[in-house]
């Protein structure tokens, strides 16, 4: 536990990093009004350091934050911002320009992010949670060369060309379709989880072990309807950033199906990970994810990735405006598609 004097040196420190990103000094929290010496808020700094709130990079007489302090200043005690009418009036806008459409509401919503913080933005995009296939079709084209249909029940339609080593009967062509329409129609895609998929090859195997590759690429079609409900904007913000390594972003944004289930399976209505604290996400990054709900069931949800010095005091009430207008429009019977 930290007394009150150690908790406003933390917070000046952190304050000022976010603002500047460079090491503090403790002459610049002197004048900053504590109150107090500057010998006095050296050793509050030193203590600071050795509870792994604080660490000093090279030889710079100040110091910076680290994710612990980080963590306990977004849950302890950084200042509120309370959203002004014109900030709420801004975002208001852009959702009012949006089709009436949730996946709009959405697209809008993250454009609306990436543009006021100069951050990435990754959405969750509504449909592809909701819909179900309702067809699978296998049409030959040449030999030993077959197309795989695979269609949404939004529309959607998506397709792999898959070479086999031998030509299928028409009987085998049959038996493929119907076993598909038995195993996977009505199955949301949602709920085509790897397990389950295991389970379908492993029953067919035991009847046509040769059609596996068929079965394969069925699969790989439903996790591009998954990917698909994953979009990412404003990367671009932090590739050029000389505090974060562009290459892992790249890595990370580019792993859509991981991104989906991140976001689906992220805790709580709102979620801070920050990027030291583990593999999840990129380091010296901070990742806010916030869920969208429609009649109070999830729906989708939106992150935005920046860098770890973020203001997050102002960042969060923008997600959380914006997933809570997104949430009151669904809930108002919007069609998800």
């Amino acid at each position: 536990m930290l007394d009150e004097r150690k908790k406003k040196i933390l917070g000046t420190v952190i304050s000022e990093y976010i603002r500047t990103g460079e090491p503090v000094g403790s002459k610049l929290i002197a004048d900053s009004g504590l109150g107090v010496s500057a010998a006095t808020i050296r050793n509050d700094m030193a203590v600071l350091e050795q509870l792994g709130y604080l660490e000093q990079p090279h030889t710079s007489a100040g110091r910076i934050p680290t994710y612990t302090a980080f963590s306990l200043y977004i849950d302890e005690f950084m200042p509120e911002y309370v959203l002004t009418e014109a900030d709420k009036a801004v975002l208001d806008d852009y959702l009012e320009s949006a089709e009436p459409t949730a996946e709009s509401l959405l697209e809008n919503a993250s454009h609306a992010l990436a543009e006021l913080t100069r951050c990435a933005v990754i959405r969750r995009d509504l449909v592809p949670k909701f819909s179900v296939i309702t067809k699978v079709e296998v049409v030959p084209t040449g030999k030993r060369m077959y197309v795989i249909l695979l269609i949404s029940s939004n529309g959607a339609v998506k397709n792999k060309v898959c070479r086999l080593e031998f030509d299928l009967t028409d009987e085998q062509l049959k038996f493929f379709t119907n076993y598909m329409s038995e195993n996977l129609h009505g199955i949301s895609l949602d709920e085509l989880t790897p397990e389950k998929f295991e389970k379908i090859v492993a029953a067919m195997s035991a009847y046509m072990i040769s059609m596996t590759p068929l079965l394969e690429e069925v699969k790989k079609l439903a996790d591009d309807f998954a990917d698909s409900g994953v979009a990412v904007e404003g990367e671009k913000n932090l590739l050029m950033r000389p505090d974060i390594d562009s290459a892992a972003v790249e890595n990370f944004i580019s792993h859509k199906s991981e991104l989906a289930q991140f976001l689906d399976q992220s805790f709580g209505d709102l979620q801070i990970v920050l990027g030291g604290s583990g593999e999840t996400i990129v380091q010296n990054t901070g990742l806010i994810t916030s869920k969208i709900k429609k009649n109070g069931v999830d729906a989708g949800a939106i992150g935005l990735l920046g860098p770890l010095r973020l203001d997050y005091s102002k960042v969060i009430p923008y997600i959380e405006y914006l997933t809570g207008r997104i949430t009151d429009i669904l809930s108002d019977d919007m069609e998800l598609s």
